[in-house]
């Protein structure tokens, strides 16, 4: 695979206290995705505030998206931008069956 070098930026509401819900979903797109992350930043807001974007691109966002992605949406929408040819395996074959 060749390194995207993809930045993530997850923006979360401190006063909603969603910092472990920003900081799990992290974990999980760089325990999936490894060095083909740039990096993953997580960036305290508030007013309900909840997003995230790869490469400055907005891919979710709480009030638009009615609400957050689950973990398997998460990881094929940062894949799509910042590594089209990832191959999600199990993510991937469900939606084929």
């Amino acid at each position: 695979m060749t390194e995207s070098n993809a930045a993530v930026t997850i923006t979360y509401c401190t006063q909603c206290n969603w910092v472990l819900r920003a900081s799990w979903m992290a974990t999980e797109l760089l325990n999936t995705f490894g060095t083909e992350l740039g990096s993953v930043t997580l960036v305290p807001g508030t007013g309900g505030v909840f997003s995230i974007e790869v490469d400055g691109k907005l891919i979710w966002e709480r009030k638009r998206d009615n609400g957050f992605p689950d973990i398997v949406t998460l990881k094929k929408l940062v894949r799509n931008v910042a590594a089209p040819e990832w191959d999600l395996g199990h993510a991937d074959k469900a939606e084929s069956e």
